[in-house]
Formats: C-alpha cells, structure tokens, sequence
C-alpha cells in the first residue's frame, strides 16, 4: 500500500501501475475509486483516466446505487459488466436516473471490452471485488459535515437528510467491509 497527498501525483503512480498489472478480469485491467461519499472519488477518477492511455472505461456507482440500496446492485453490475468482460464480450447496464427525485432504470449504456476499467464510487473496491482488481485506490476523506456541504452542493439541498442516512449507512459499511485496509493506494482528500 502506497500513501500519496495530492491527486495527480497518486494519479500518475497509480496509472504506471495499473498499465503494468496483469489483467484480472478476462484479458481487461479493473482499477476500483472508493471512499465516502465527498470525499473527491469522481474528480480523482477523472485525472486517472486521463493518464491512462488506449481504451479506458470509467464508470460510476452513481449509475447504479439509490437511496435505498448502496451496495445492494452489485449483482446487476456483476451480471451486465464483469460476467460479460471477463469472457471477452461487450456488457451493458441500464443505468439509474432520477426523473421527478425518484430512482428508475434509465437508458441502456453499452460497456465494449477495454483496457482498462475503472469503477469510481462507494463500494468500488470491495471485499467481492477484490480478486478481479489490478488496483484499489481509497480517497481518505475530510471531516464528515464538510463532505456533507461537498455532497449538498452536487446533489442539492433537499438531499441533505437523504446524504446524513447515507454518511451513516457508509461508516458502517466501511468498518465491515474493510475497504480502506485493503488500498493498494490512500490519497489524502484534504489537500486536494
């Protein structure tokens, strides 16, 4: 496990290691962006992506998780994404949308083989995906009521209540599920 402070310089390591990992998952690289919510996953996924040459894909827990299940979909995401690429082929997923503030299944995204897969968001890297990854990042995050602010500001005021069940929904899922042990990096999100 490595311990970096800023982004981009976990970024460029991470990336170099990635590119030189074995793939896991069939002939595909998976890389995993994890921690509380706020605490900058999305914008760290997006600087390694853009260091990580050839056919890279990003997607988000966003597009899968609601309110009422966090983690719960990973077996829609095991079955249209990982199941398919491991074996070669295409995946897709129909992705969550929020019409009206309510969680629907949305439209299809079609997931073709790549490189690299990075999956960003809470629950990532978890204990379940741990033998398929080639690299486990954990964004160690600030202060609870300043990812609160950070979440209200993308999300909106009326998520408030929502995003406090949320925060405390992930502390008990992280003690659990020991996701930040496992890292094969940890970033410190307050200096960045």
């Amino acid at each position: 496990m490595s311990t970096a402070r800023s982004f981009r310089s976990v970024a460029e390591v991470a990336a170099e290691r990635i590119r030189a990992a074995p793939p896991r998952l069939g002939a595909v690289r998976w890389a995993a962006v994890d921690g509380p919510s706020g605490a900058g996953k999305s914008t760290f996924a997006e600087l390694l992506v853009a260091r990580l040459p050839g056919a890279v894909r990003l997607i988000r827990t966003d597009d899968f998780a609601t309110w009422d299940e966090p983690v719960d979909w990973w077996p829609r995401f095991r079955a249209g994404v990982l199941d398919p690429l491991r074996n070669g082929l295409a995946g897709g997923y129909r992705r969550t949308e929020w019409p009206g503030g309510r969680p629907v299944l949305g439209a299809h995204v079609a997931v073709p083989v790549p490189e690299v897969l990075v999956l960003e968001g809470v629950s990532a890297a978890r204990a379940a995906a741990a033998p398929l990854l080639s690299c486990a990042i954990w964004v160690e995050p600030v202060g609870p009521e300043r990812r609160l602010e950070r979440a209200v500001a993308r999300d909106g005021e009326a998520s408030r209540a929502e995003l406090r069940r949320w925060q405390r929904f992930e502390r008990e899922w992280f003690a659990a599920d020991r996701t930040r042990e496992r890292a094969d990096f940890r970033i410190d999100s307050e200096r960045n």
